[in-house]
């Protein structure tokens, strides 16, 4: 099982992930990524991470998906990889174009890798 842990649900993900996720992983569960306080500090974000890391071990995932907040996602990688999970993330080409003076981007999946 893959587990998603992001703000990105599954059933959003275009037809190319969801189809390379389902391929490796046979199934996908969503965990909703926090939000995290800007404000929080270091002993803050380090127990938002045990309490998820908790969760998550139970869960016993084959890989965690793990997209968000740059300091969270990069503790909570160092947790989890240290205690023997696979961590990945999702790549993507980034396709922007400008409409009226503002700019829209589109992602288009490209493949999972590794953290």
């Amino acid at each position: 099982m893959l587990l998603n842990f992001s703000n990105h649900s599954f059933d959003k993900w275009d037809k190319l992930q969801q189809v390379n996720a389902l391929s490796n992983f046979h199934e996908v569960v969503d965990m909703t990524f926090p939000m995290i306080d800007p404000e929080a500090n270091d002993i803050e974000i380090d127990l938002l991470v045990e309490n998820y890391f908790t969760e998550i071990k139970k869960l016993i995932p084959q890989a965690i998906h793990i997209m968000g907040e740059l300091t969270f996602t990069y503790k909570m990688v160092s947790r989890l990889k240290n205690a023997g999970f696979n961590c990945i993330a999702s790549t993507t080409k980034r396709n922007v174009t400008e409409k009226d003076g503002a700019k829209v981007s589109r992602f288009e999946f490209v493949k999972f890798r590794d953290y």
